[in-house]
């Protein structure tokens, strides 16, 4: 910490500098705007100096990398010792079409996979449910039974390699699909690793995917808490996700504070369950957007870190492990431009090295065709080799936390930080998560912060290179990825014959069990299973708890 007869020479030293340097010059060669800001819109100063960190105590504030309160990271030695997961977002038509580019990927140097899901498959439907019309394969593969799944990692070493799932409403139950079909195949369950996103309340609060009311989702959540820590200690339960709320327009105060305070939410939840926060915390992981203010978005991570270690230690968390903040990260989809494709390479490049430098474990690199089609080949391998130049060329990795103790990092971290804890007690004024997601308050931060952004960029406030400024008048010359147009008729073919094959006693029993489970108020994750394995599929099992829990349907809030 600077002394104050040193911090006082600073600051008359930069009042000189300002009144006799920099306005002079400013006066003869004007700045670019009146006013500078990040996309959080905090204005940012034309310099940072020892004066504005002189509050934080370094011990106590920033640290050392492996120790409270992680601000420089979760490992003494971070991307030193280990690279971070390269873990492409990938699903799309069938599960035969999808198992062929996990093997593209893995032969090109990916490290984890990384399940993207259809909608219908999202929503908790079949391919042949009436609502999956028209939906087949379009964003993500189609699962809907437990043979979808073993086609799907068919010759892929799942006890060697972890998968992470995005799926929310029904995780549990594709969860079930992933353990049943290594039990299947000999693997010890207690050996998979990998992550569902399992992240219920940021889909009432952005994404929409949701299928029961808060209530029995978060009793959902809660039992795949206490069956993951008892049954498969090496799995992430959760992913708790603030990618999603950013690409719904959120600004990357909003997209931290409301993540890091989900993420508190749920440990609650199971506190209140009678689980002990020391069993099942260090299996609790994060999912972060990567946007592109290079400096916020590393200020973001950094921030993130210190409020979870904090935020654990105060709610009883006793053990190091605990109190990590775990986190994968994805660039910005939204940021991506159907215009001039190719220049998206640059902007996922940016938002990657910025995810690095911000100590991620896990990292997804947007394709440059995104904002036009799913990738394709090409498209993904550009974007994979784009991690791998991060990681093995630039230099980056050398050093942990190499912008700590930047004035600028210091400042905005701290900055942050301050403004998470201001939108918690917001929520707490409204009465707790649950209840500001009923009344919108969530939905309404978002909406208007999308809506400044947006009109910023009409007025020419925001440049998008390529779309408000440097347009081109040229069409899209790069290849579009073509699905299998029959996987949809074989996927229904097999659902078919999967339900006059499989054994209807096993398949009733099971379910039967299953509802009175979920009348009973039991951990399902158990009776999921065994339906699971009598190959009831995702519709049927869905089905059931739909039945006992009701549909949620959102309020009208604007």
């Amino acid at each position: 910490m600077i002394k104050n007869k040193e911090l006082e020479n600073i600051k008359k030293i930069k009042s000189d500098w300002e009144k006799n340097y920099y306005m002079p010059h400013v006066k003869k060669h004007p700045e670019r705007r009146k006013k500078f800001e990040n996309l959080s819109w905090n204005e940012i100063n034309n310099l940072y100096t020892p004066e504005d960190v002189a509050h934080i105590d370094y011990i106590k504030d920033i640290g050392f990398p492996g120790l409270y309160p992680f601000l420089r990271g979760i490992h003494p030695n971070l991307h030193r010792g280990r690279l971070w997961t390269f873990r492409q977002f990938s699903g799309f038509g069938s599960a035969e079409e999808t198992n062929q580019r996990y093997k593209y990927l893995l032969d090109h140097g990916e490290t984890g996979l990384s399940v993207a899901f259809d909608y219908p498959t999202l929503y908790g439907y079949d391919t042949d449910h009436a609502m999956s019309r028209g939906e087949f394969g379009k964003c993500g593969v189609a699962i809907s039974s437990l043979q979808d799944m073993e086609i799907l990692f068919k010759e892929i070493p799942i006890d060697k390699v972890t998968t992470s799932m995005t799926i929310n409403g029904p995780a549990a139950i594709v969860w079930g699909f992933y353990i049943a079909n290594a039990e299947n195949r000999g693997i010890n369950r207690r050996i998979i690793g990998g992550t569902i996103q399992n992240d219920i309340l940021k889909e009432y609060i952005a994404q929409k995917s949701f299928i029961f009311p808060p209530e029995p989702s978060m009793r959902l959540i809660v039992d795949t808490f206490e069956f993951g820590y008892k049954e498969i200690p090496r799995w992430n339960t959760i992913s708790i996700s603030g990618y999603h709320i950013r690409e719904a327009g959120s600004t990357a105060v909003q997209e931290l504070a409301f993540t890091v305070g989900d993420g508190i939410e749920y440990v609650k939840w199971a506190m209140k369950r009678g689980l002990k926060i020391d069993d099942f915390a260090p299996r609790l992981s994060f999912f972060f957007n990567s946007h592109n203010d290079f400096f916020e978005e590393i200020a973001k991570y950094r921030a993130a870190r210190r409020i979870w270690a904090k935020g654990l230690k105060k709610l009883g968390a006793k053990k190091s492990r605990s109190l990590l903040m775990r986190f994968h990260t994805q660039t910005a989809g939204v940021s991506l431009t159907a215009q001039q494709p190719e220049i998206n390479i640059t902007r996922v490049t940016l938002q990657a090295l910025a995810a690095v430098l911000g100590g991620t474990q896990s990292l997804h690199t947007n394709s440059m065709d995104e904002a036009l089609a799913l990738p394709s080949e090409k498209a993904v391998r550009i974007a994979l080799r784009t991690q791998q130049i991060i990681a093995e060329e630039s230099g980056v990795t050398s050093t942990v936390d190499p912008l700590g103790g930047s004035y600028y990092i210091e400042w905005l971290t701290d900055k942050m930080e301050e403004e998470t804890y201001q939108y918690w007690d917001r929520v707490e004024k409204l009465g707790g998560v649950l209840p500001a997601i009923e009344k919108g308050f969530y939905q309404r931060e978002i909406a208007n912060a999308a809506y400044k952004y947006q009109k910023e960029i009409e007025e020419k406030k925001r440049i998008v290179v390529g779309v408000n400024e440097y347009k081109m008048d040229e069409p899209v010359d790069i290849p579009i990825l073509k699905m299998d147009e029959k996987g949809e008729e074989r996927q229904i073919n097999r659902l078919k014959k999967l339900r006059k094959d499989r054994n209807k006693q096993k398949y009733e029993r099971t379910i039967k069990a299953l509802r009175k489970a979920a009348e009973d108020n039991e951990n399902l994750m158990p009776y999921i299973l065994d339906c699971v394995h009598s190959y009831a599929t995702l519709g049927e099992t869905c089905q059931v708890l739909r039945d006992v829990f009701g549909e949620y349907e959102e309020p009208a809030i604007y």
